[in-house]
């Protein structure tokens, strides 16, 4: 398969993306976590605030968060599997240069 910049550059904007929407999700677990159990916590669902019980919000924002987290995971892997290739095609560029160089320079002697 052949990758280019712009897999790498995909690959950081999603990781971007992920990445804000990780923050805002552990600010939304920090404010759930100072909320009485008594308190009053709504979901927006399209253009209506639906009532949710606290647990199951906290709940849910946890497991947003530990998707979330696996994705990163994932696109760092996936990130560092392209920079490998990226650099294995780099070195056998510069080793292709450095051959013609050299047979170049022995045409010049001869």
């Amino acid at each position: 398969m052949v990758y280019n910049l712009s897999d790498i550059s995909k690959n950081h904007q999603v990781r971007k993306k992920y990445t804000i929407q990780l923050g805002e999700n552990e600010l939304v677990l920090k404010e759930l976590d100072i909320l009485n159990e008594d308190a009053n916590v709504y979901k927006l669902i399209g253009p209506v605030l639906v009532k949710q019980d606290l647990a199951e919000a906290n709940a849910n924002v946890r497991k947003r968060i530990e998707y979330i987290s696996a994705e990163l995971k994932r696109l760092d892997g996936t990130l560092q599997d392209l920079e490998e290739k990226q650099n294995s095609k780099k070195e056998a560029i510069f080793k292709l240069q450095e051959r013609i160089q050299s047979l170049q320079a022995g045409k010049a002697k001869a």
